[in-house]
């Protein structure tokens, strides 16, 4: 009989209040033998039996009643493998023991967790199958350095935190316990006596799959295989590649009509990829798709950053969604959300009773915007946590590119915030120097492990570098988004033409700052909510103007340096403001609905993401003061603009916009080459529904001098439009 346990200590393991139990549970070296220790609440009995002859060894004593059971294996010494045959009343179990199994961390992967440097924590920490002395199971391991207790809780174990309390690793504040037989699908949390003595419910921070809201419980899922960079997909991220991305909300492109219910991934795949393929997209962007609790949030507010959302299927299903689209030949971006989260009590907030992923000061750490809670950057584990994250999405799952959510918001400790709302920086500054630190290792890890991925910031703001190279002092990322370029060329297509005249810098200001970062032309989801109304909704005049608005304005975007990006609907003039409980408008492009303008405005974005993509002149020296130059810069009076782009080669398609409703006949340009340029795309063509002015056939170069040229050429400008002259060889 075991005379070496307490019966405080029995007591607090069935009260689920010992930090330790591996120091009594499982093998124990006595004076006498060695001793094993169960416990099993609700147990009869417990017996030791032989793994290999499965004979019984010795009967466990009943050390008290709620379960706890022990006893000396007699003339045994040495540790050995065993099983257990557990009755529960007149029934029995031949199970395995977690507390004999040795923990599986080894000590590098504890020296690198410790300090942030494991680039890919999430093959250590969560829920992983694995086997373990010939036994298969799930290791849970989970980083709570301040908690006093931490059981795995689930399905397989009644949902009850005494049964199965985990190891603890003082050195890095990780928790860890192999858990056998456990299988894939399983419903666990874990169960924290947090250091308040609360116990506290939460999901894994590193779980790989979900329960879909209102459930919270974390869902055993294998790891992913590595999806290996192919160099078709390096070639389509290339900053000298055409890259015209299509932003999509997977909950409402497109819905089952029986029951406005969201599409499955293989559903979405199945239409959505050949669309894009058809309108010559090259890259899909798909708004934020890490689990999250609130669908009015988008995404962006997620909670299960390691989970794709069980909205439209398994993560196995989405895997083959972007195999698919890899297969089209289009890349993903996916929107990756590391600048703030949640604060559900099932999530990352006062995770172990302290201040643990976030700020305890929310002047640091509590975005009033949001309501959300601000990582903090500066903790080597948190760092490591989101770094590792992004790696895991890019490199599990085949994502081309993250394009990083509000970055504005976690470089500026001031952001939003008045005087006395915030807490200054070391040396009394603005900036947040823990986050900018974490986006340039971010960067600077994704860089170098996986080439070919690209970065993408969302920045509104003028900040330095943000496409600078680490080493160089920037930020790391490959793109930012021209916030400052949508702005502006809004605003002025908002005007009434009569008053463009006034603006005419707006259009041009952009080309000021062009070559300072390496720019993406984004018209997203942020343009068409919260009462901006649609695209078209913002364009002046009657129907027929507002959709010659529109045309020539997306003749001027796809013209203008800098890759692009539109949000789905904007293709065919979505009427409404975008609302993310419904599909979208699809039925305007029946011509008896939509009258031929919408279905024109499509056909116009197909022909530019097909010319933008076959001529390098359009794409290939976007962040090379090479290949751009104004031909018609100062025309405010009659809202003319013009200019050349060019390629590696010195071929030249000429650019040319009137944004006044009037047609211009015999309008001359100066060119720089002689010879004749044929109109390839015209924003007005009657194929777009537009009014059919243009310039048939070709233009021959003249030796009359305009425009500081030498030789010029003399176009009609159709009204509201925007025309594409290429250069004949």
């Amino acid at each position: 009989m075991s005379v070496l346990v307490e019966t405080a200590v029995i007591e607090a393991l069935l009260s689920g209040r010992h930090s330790d139990p591996f120091a009594v549970l499982g093998m124990h070296e006595t004076d006498n033998g060695i001793e094993v220790r169960v416990l099993m609440p609700d147990a009869s009995s417990v017996s030791i039996i032989d793994k290999e002859s499965q004979q019984e060894v010795v009967a466990l004593t009943c050390l008290h009643e709620d379960g706890f059971f022990a006893a000396v294996v007699p003339d045994v010494h040495d540790f050995f493998t065993y099983q257990l045959n557990v009755f529960w009343g007149h029934e029995n179990q031949i199970l395995e023991d977690p507390y004999r199994f040795r923990p599986i961390l080894s000590e590098l992967d504890n020296w690198l967790l410790a300090e942030g440097t494991h680039y890919r924590p999430y093959e250590k920490l969560g829920a992983h199958f694995t086997e373990v002395e010939g036994v298969a199971g799930v290791n849970f391991i989970l980083w709570a350095p301040n908690a006093k207790r931490v059981s795995v809780v689930g399905d397989f174990n009644f949902w009850d935190g005494r049964r199965h309390p985990m190891r603890f690793h003082p050195e890095n504040g990780l928790w860890e316990i192999f858990i056998p037989k456990v299988s894939l699908g399983s419903l666990y949390k874990y169960e924290l006596l947090d250091v308040n003595d609360t116990v506290r419910l939460k999901a894994d921070p590193y779980a790989f799959a979900s329960q879909l809201r209102p459930d919270t419980a974390s869902q055993v899922s294998p790891l992913p295989n590595i999806v290996p960079m192919t160099e078709a997909r390096k070639k389509a991220n290339a900053f000298d590649a055409p890259i015209s991305i299509y932003e999509v909300h997977l909950g409402s492109w497109r819905r089952n009509l029986e029951n406005n219910f969201w599409l499955d991934y293989e559903q979405i795949a199945d239409q959505l990829i050949p669309y894009v393929k058809e309108m010559g997209f090259t890259h899909i962007e798909l708004m934020p798709i890490n689990e999250f609790p609130f669908d009015g949030s988008w995404g962006y507010q997620p909670l299960g950053l390691y989970s794709p959302t069980s909205r439209f299927g398994t993560p196995q299903q989405l895997r083959a969604f972007i195999r698919k689209a890899h297969d089209a030949g289009i890349n993903v971006i996916l929107d990756w959300v590391p600048g703030h989260f949640p604060s559900d009590t099932h999530g990352l907030a006062y995770f172990d009773g302290t201040a643990l992923y976030e700020h305890a000061d929310p002047r640091e750490g509590f975005h009033q915007d949001w309501n959300t809670l601000i990582y903090n950057y500066g903790r080597n584990e948190v760092k490591n946590f989101l770094s590792g994250n992004g790696l895991y999405w890019l490199e599990r799952f085949g994502i081309d590119a993250l394009r990083v959510d509000a970055v504005a918001s976690m470089i500026y400790r001031d952001y939003s915030r008045k005087d006395g709302e915030w807490i200054p920086n070391q040396y009394g500054g603005r900036e947040n120097l823990e986050a900018i630190d974490f986006l340039k290792h971010t960067n600077y890890v994704i860089g170098n492990e996986l080439d070919g991925s690209m970065t993408i910031a969302e920045e509104s703001t003028a900040f330095p570098g943000i496409t600078n190279p680490p080493e160089m002092g920037g930020l790391g990322f490959h793109y930012k988004w021209n916030m400052g370029w949508m702005n502006d060329t809004l605003s002025y297509m908002k005007l009434d033409p009569v008053y463009r005249q006034h603006h005419h810098n707006q259009l041009t200001f952009g080309m000021l700052y062009n070559y300072t970062e390496n720019f993406i032309l984004p018209l997203s989801h942020d343009e068409v909510v919260h009462g901006k109304g649609s695209l078209l909704d913002k364009m002046p005049g009657d129907a027929w103007q507002k959709f010659a608005n529109l045309r020539a304005y997306y003749g001027y975007m796809w013209g203008h340096p800098g890759k692009k990006l539109l949000f789905m609907g904007a293709e065919f003039a979505q009427g409404r403001e975008w609302d993310y409980q419904e599909s979208l408008d699809w039925f305007l492009l029946d011509d008896q609905n939509g009258g031929g303008w919408h279905s024109g405005v499509q056909n116009l974005v197909k022909d530019l993401n097909r010319f933008y993509t076959r001529t390098p002149a359009m794409h290939q020296l976007d962040f090379d003061p090479q290949g751009f130059e104004w031909l018609v810069v100062d025309d405010y009076q009659n809202s003319v603009f013009a200019f050349s782009r060019k390629d590696r080669e010195g071929r030249e398609v000429l650019v040319i916009s009137n944004f006044t409703p009037v047609p211009r006949e015999n309008y001359r340009i100066g060119v720089n080459l002689a010879g004749r340029y044929q109109e390839v795309l015209n924003t007005d063509s009657e194929f777009y529904h537009g009014s059919n002015v243009g310039n048939a056939g070709l233009l021959q170069s003249e030796e009359i001098a305009s425009h500081n040229k030498v030789r010029s050429i003399s176009v009609t400008l159709p009204p509201l439009a925007t025309i594409y002259l290429q250069h004949q060889d």
